[in-house]
């Protein structure tokens, strides 16, 4: 059997995707196991993080297995993932050697290593994380780089435990103020899921300059088509908000302005409008709203939408526990 990674949706089947999501809710159910028993899983963090790293090393630990730490250029040697490079700066070691290296140590290998923010054309290679695919012998898992497919499952999964069937829910992703460009890994999860769980995707954004990167639009128009679903794209905030069964809210840079935000930054902070509120929630069909968290309240929603019982953030994080058990476990079973 070839070597099976977990690092975009995309790469399953909605078949494959309703296995692991049915896995997911078995944990939560029955969070104990054996499934790593004698395992072991290699955390790599080039970025911060405290759900993702919390629940993959408590996953590891629930299942049997133990997770090991690491921190490139902190706490273990800068690493070159260039191919042919004369390695004369900072990185220590090259990435066909660790990569090998700790495949001989664990059993599964995870990243989480977010773009430069200096050049989407480069970013978009997701450079990092192939080369640990490339070069690693044991499955590597997707812990966060331009995507973010474990918060796209927990993101499902607490859709599911609200409506069950999601096929034509009314889905608007809509981008909100920040007052940093962030990454676009969570929007580009959230659309290839909803659509890959055949509801009727709007994508709210201020100006066309917020539009995703084309590749994540394409997938997510197969990804309607295979499904049920739709795709669109909406620049009107009452439009998008009205009949909306879910509001999943995310701010993310706009990508002709990548490395330029400066010239980005008057158009952002012409939209602070696009907070997600009591009144916007009102137009929708008794809607729940989400987020991945972190969430600076009153800047991206309302206290009262946060604190409001249509607010689902708190299951969806509490399912990262539950769906990254049902990736661990399912990749090593199929070794």
């Amino acid at each position: 059997m070839s070597l099976r990674h977990f690092l975009t949706t995309q790469d399953y089947s909605r078949a494959e995707i309703d296995a692991l999501l049915e896995h997911a809710a078995a944990f939560k159910r029955s969070p104990r196991g054996q499934q790593l028993a004698g395992k072991s899983v290699a955390l790599l963090f080039f970025n911060p993080s405290m759900r993702t790293r919390t629940s993959f090393e408590l996953g590891a630990f629930h299942l049997g297995g133990h997770a090991i730490v690491l921190s490139p250029g902190k706490d273990a040697w800068p690493i070159e993932f260039r191919p042919n490079v004369v390695m004369d700066g900072e990185a220590e070691e090259h990435i066909a050697e660790v990569a090998r290296v700790l495949s001989r140590y664990v059993d599964l290998i995870a990243v989480r290593a977010f773009p430069k923010f200096q050049d989407w054309s480069v970013d978009r290679e997701d450079a990092v994380i192939k080369a640990f695919a490339q070069h690693a012998t044991v499955p590597v898992i997707n812990m966060e780089t331009i995507t973010h497919p474990c918060q796209e499952l927990a993101h499902a999964l607490a859709l599911k435990e609200r409506f069950g069937d999601l096929t034509g829910r009314k889905y608007v992703l809509t981008w909100t103020y920040h007052p940093k460009p962030l990454n676009t890994a969570v929007a580009n999860s959230a659309l290839l899921i909803a659509t890959k769980m055949g509801m009727n995707v709007t994508l709210l954004c201020p100006t066309p300059d917020y539009v995703l990167d084309e590749r994540y639009m394409v997938y997510g128009e197969q990804n309607a088509k295979e499904n049920g679903g739709s795709l669109t794209i909406s620049h009107n905030i009452e439009e998008a908000y009205r009949g909306a069964d879910v509001v999943y809210a995310k701010s993310w840079g706009a990508l002709p302005f990548f490395g330029r935000w400066e010239a980005e930054k008057p158009i952002r902070d012409a939209h602070k409008h696009f907070i997600v509120d009591e009144a916007k929630m009102a137009l929708t069909h008794n809607g729940v709203f989400s987020h991945c968290l972190p969430l600076r309240r009153n800047i991206k929603a309302t206290d009262a939408v946060m604190d409001s019982p249509a607010c689902i953030a708190i299951d969806e994080a509490e399912n990262r526990l539950h769906v990254q058990k049902a990736v661990m476990a399912s990749l090593i079973a199929q070794r």
